[in-house]
């Protein structure tokens, strides 16, 4: 008898294919910090496909304040929000966003995909109806599944295509538009301000997905919402810590009463185990730093101006990226993880991306920002960057 299973995993041979072919990126065993350098297999290498926008990873202050926990409440929670894991730190924690994105109220999740998987599937049910970009991070899309509700996907940041949406859908139903505020592959900004308006004259609530904005847009970083001067017109504000505030778990910020309802029905939340006290005091340490040292922000905007400004006197094709995401168009997807394996051996980390988490056509190297990083490591990151293109193109066309 065939082992069906087998048989089915047996046919997924792309992972392997690119091994074969000695361009396969991903995994890669760091064996340091995530600071501006790393080191992987004994070799220093310039990171520059982190998430740490902040570069507050390897901050002393969120060392201690981790260390601090663990000493006062051990490793972990040992169950759920629910149940035995609220501690009061992840209360303190709630208050502190809640007041810093302009919310009456949070709530914290152990990841932050876990807060698009549960707020989207707890809020929307069989006959109401979600209004996607096409962009959006995988999170949501899931969330979107688990809701069963009616899903309409609109071209990205096309305010005219989601209009088009939103006139398809009976004015008195529940529909709520869900965007990133930064995409995390375009590095694109979503238009927040249309997307209100829209809101406003088709009766629909929004969430935006912050993950990437919070720490990042804003006066002092509170994020898209604030960057527009719309936080009061927004209905839910989703966050990650695994970005600029360098721990791990997630947020959603709205009214008390959508917060307390999302608390009672977010399977995620109520079935998952509690954000460890460790990632919770990192959190509540980096909030005190992005409050108090605007510096970090102003350097990360000082460093993504001067990258791209590097890179398109380079001639290369960035696209409309508006944040410290700065994505380098290939438009190959074996040249991509061409020019990543050159890079690497060069001494440059970054992330190839290529479908499905960008459409066929628009693979691309995601070069990433940190505001500890140097003029100098950039300059000679994108030196290198320029050379590994056009060395791929030379072997792609010679093989």
């Amino acid at each position: 008898m065939i082992n069906l299973l087998n048989d089915k995993i047996s046919r997924y041979t792309v992972s392997q294919n690119l091994k074969d072919k000695g361009i396969y990126p991903y995994f890669r065993s760091i064996s340091s910090a995530q600071d501006t350098e790393v080191i992987i297999d004994n070799s220093k290498m310039l990171m520059f496909g982190s998430n740490s926008y902040l570069g507050l990873t390897n901050h002393p202050q969120i060392k201690l304040a981790m260390i601090k926990a663990v000493e006062k409440y051990g490793s972990g929670c040992a169950g759920s929000r629910f149940l035995n894991g609220t501690l009061d730190i992840h209360v303190e924690l709630e208050e502190r966003l809640a007041k810093f994105v302009g919310k009456e109220s949070s709530l914290i999740f152990s990841t932050g995909f876990q807060v698009n998987q549960g707020v989207i599937s707890a809020l929307a049910g069989r006959n109401d109806f979600l209004l996607l970009d096409e962009y959006n991070h995988a999170s949501i899309i899931d969330g979107a599944r688990l809701s069963f509700a009616k899903t309409f996907k609109y071209r990205h940041n096309d305010m005219v295509n989601l209009e088009e949406n939103l006139k398809k859908i009976p004015i008195d139903a529940l529909k709520i538009i869900v965007t990133d505020g930064i995409f995390s592959m375009e590095g694109d900004i979503a238009k927040l301000d249309q997307i209100v308006n829209l809101a406003e004259k088709y009766n629909a609530s929004i969430m935006v997905d912050d993950a990437h904005g919070l720490g990042v847009l804003g006066p002092i970083g509170q994020g898209t919402s604030e960057h527009f001067g719309v936080t009061d017109k927004i209905d839910l504000i989703m966050g990650t810590f695994s970005k600029s505030m360098a721990s791990l778990g997630g947020f959603i910020a709205g009214n008390k009463k959508v917060i307390e309802y999302i608390k009672h029905h977010a399977r995620s939340l109520m079935f998952s185990a509690s954000m460890t006290p460790a990632s919770a005091s990192a959190a509540i340490a980096a909030l005190d730093i992005i409050e108090n040292e605007p510096e970090h922000l102003n350097k990360l905007w000082e460093n993504t101006a001067f990258a791209k400004k590097m890179i398109l006197n380079a001639g290369l094709e960035i696209g409309s990226t508006e944040s410290p995401i700065i994505p380098i168009y290939i438009r190959n997807n074996e040249q991509t993880f061409l020019v990543a394996k050159l890079l690497h051996e060069n001494g440059v980390f970054v992330n190839p991306v290529v479908a499905p988490a960008v459409p066929p056509d628009d693979s691309l190297i995601r070069f990433s920002l940190m505001s500890t990083h140097t003029f100098e490591q950039i300059e000679c990151a994108v030196k290198k960057i320029e050379e590994a293109i056009v060395a791929a193109k030379n072997l792609i066309t010679a093989y």
